[in-house]
C-alpha cells in the first residue's frame, strides 16, 4: 500500500491474516494479541477500512449484557479476503472455467459428482479420526481441526444449548462456489455423514457472509450405558 512503511505493512498483513483465520474481532483483542496500544491498532484498522480491506459492525450482544454501547467488531471484505489469499484468485478463475466446461459437456450431475469427490478426497485421511470420537461435540471439534489443516481456518463452539456450530473463517474455493454452489452442498452432505446427523448450513463466504457456519444439533438420546447416540 502506498504511503505505508515496511513495518506498518507487515503489521497490517498480520491483522488481515488474523481476521481471516479467526473471523470478526475487536480492536481490544487485536491489541492484546499483537502487544500494541489501542491507538496503534485503531490506526492500522482505520487504514485497512480506508483501503477497502476491512469493515466494522456492532458485535452481537451477549446474553445479559447491559444497554451500553456495543463493542465494534472488524471483519474482512471480499477484497480483504483476496488480499489474504494471494494467488487463490487466479486458481479460482481457472477452476470456474473448468467447471463451466464440465457442466457444458457432461451436465450438472457431473459437477455435483466432482464436488462430492473433491471434499471426500480432502477429508479422507481425517475421516477415521473424526468418526472415532465418542460424542458429537468431540466429532465437531475433530472435524474443525481437520478442516483447519486443509486451509479452512475452522473452529467449533457451543450453540446456545441447541448443539454446536462449525465455523470456517476461510474458504479457498469461495470464488468458485459463488458460481457453483454444488461445492457448498457437497461439503454439507459430507459433514452430515462424518458427524452422523443432519446438519444445517447457516451462512457461506461464497454468498458474502463473514464465515461458513454449519449448525450441528445436539444428540437427544443415549444408549444403555449412557453414551450419546450419534
Amino acid at each position: 500500500m502506498s504511503g505505508v512503511d515496511g513495518h506498518d505493512g507487515r503489521t497490517r498483513d498480520l491483522i488481515v491474516r488474523r481476521l481471516l483465520e479467526h473471523g470478526p474481532t475487536t480492536a481490544m483483542d487485536l491489541a492484546g494479541e499483537f502487544g500494541l496500544s489501542g491507538a496503534a491498532v485503531r490506526r492500522h484498522l482505520d487504514a485497512l477500512v480506508a483501503d477497502g480491506t476491512v469493515v466494522t459492525r456492532d458485535a452481537p450482544r451477549a446474553s445479559g449484557r447491559g444497554r451500553g454501547r456495543p463493542a465494534r467488531q472488524h471483519l474482512l471484505t471480499e477484497q480483504g479476503r483476496r488480499r489474504a489469499g494471494r494467488g487463490e484468485a487466479d486458481v479460482a478463475e481457472l477452476a470456474v472455467a473448468a467447471l463451466r466446461e464440465l457442466a457444458g459437456v457432461a451436465g450438472e450431475d457431473a459437477v455435483r459428482a466432482f464436488a462430492r469427490r473433491r471434499i471426500l478426497g480432502l477429508l479422507a485421511e481425517h475421516r477415521e479420526g473424526v468418526e472415532a470420537q465418542d460424542d458429537r461435540a468431540a466429532r465437531v471439534e475433530a472435524l474443525a481441526g481437520a478442516l483447519s489443516r486443509e486451509g479452512y481456518a475452522a473452529s467449533s463452539r457451543p450453540s446456545s444449548g441447541t448443539g454446536a456450530q462449525l465455523c470456517q473463517h476461510h474458504c479457498p474455493v469461495a470464488g468458485v462456489a459463488a458460481e457453483f454452489p454444488q461445492l457448498c452442498e457437497a461439503e454439507t452432505e459430507v459433514f452430515a455423514e462424518l458427524l452422523g446427523t443432519h446438519v444445517q448450513r447457516l451462512s457461506t463466504i461464497a454468498r458474502g457472509d463473514a464465515a461458513c457456519t454449519t449448525h450441528v444439533p445436539q444428540p437427544t438420546t443415549t444408549d444403555v450405558k449412557g453414551r450419546q447416540v450419534v
